[in-house]
């Protein structure tokens, strides 16, 4: 187990993983029920395109939404605040891959197949503030418990957390390049787990 110590994720004005999180998580949990009720997802999935593009699709509009929402603060922080950043191009593809990897994640919550935002909403937010707690957001892997530094390798907020912190400090619990492999495989595993369960519960 890594044996490094990074400070709480508080020090970086302006920039805040929730949102990325919670917004790129969000987005699609709430439209796609809402596409059901509507019969838009219906007309979607009779279109001349593949399930994997929909999918795919879906997981890009929650990318894209939270990335726009995530740079806000991000200029503000280094404008207003001038707040250091030791490896912007790090920055970059930290922020592009936590956004892709919680964007998958909602779209995955939504195979739930409901009309209802409440029903998938309340399965998807037992599971992120599970991640936030276990995840290194507010209080540093290294200071938990074994138990708890173990549980929190689960977690892809684990990872997308070490690597923006690593931009802005230049210290981390773990090898940069390691963070960015396990968010692509989890981005990986979430889509292939999300195209399984959309086939299963729309074909």
């Amino acid at each position: 187990m890594p044996s490094g110590r990074v400070p709480p994720w508080n020090p970086y004005p302006g920039f805040n993983l929730n949102n990325p999180f919670f917004s790129s998580s969000s987005i699609e949990s709430v439209s796609i029920p809402i596409e059901r009720r509507v019969k838009t997802f219906e007309r979607l999935l009779s279109a001349p395109f593949s399930l994997y593009s929909l999918v795919s699709g879906e997981s890009l509009s929650g990318f894209l939404y939270s990335l726009g929402i995530a740079c806000l603060p991000l200029a503000v922080g280094v404008i207003v605040f001038n707040t250091p950043i030791v490896h912007a191009p790090v920055l970059v593809v930290s922020m592009i891959l936590t956004a892709f990897c919680f964007a998958t994640l909602g779209t995955l919550f939504a195979a739930y197949p409901t009309e209802n935002v409440g029903e998938v909403m309340s399965m998807l937010n037992t599971v992120r503030l599970l991640l936030i707690f276990i995840s290194g957001v507010f209080v540093p892997i290294s200071s938990m418990p074994q138990i708890g530094q173990k549980i929190a390798m689960i977690s892809p907020l684990t990872y997308g957390n070490d690597l923006i912190g690593y931009a802005y400090t230049g210290k981390s619990l773990f090898p940069p390049m390691l963070d960015i492999l396990l968010l692509v495989i989890f981005i990986f595993l979430f889509q292939i787990t999300a195209n399984y369960l959309y086939k299963k519960f729309n074909i």
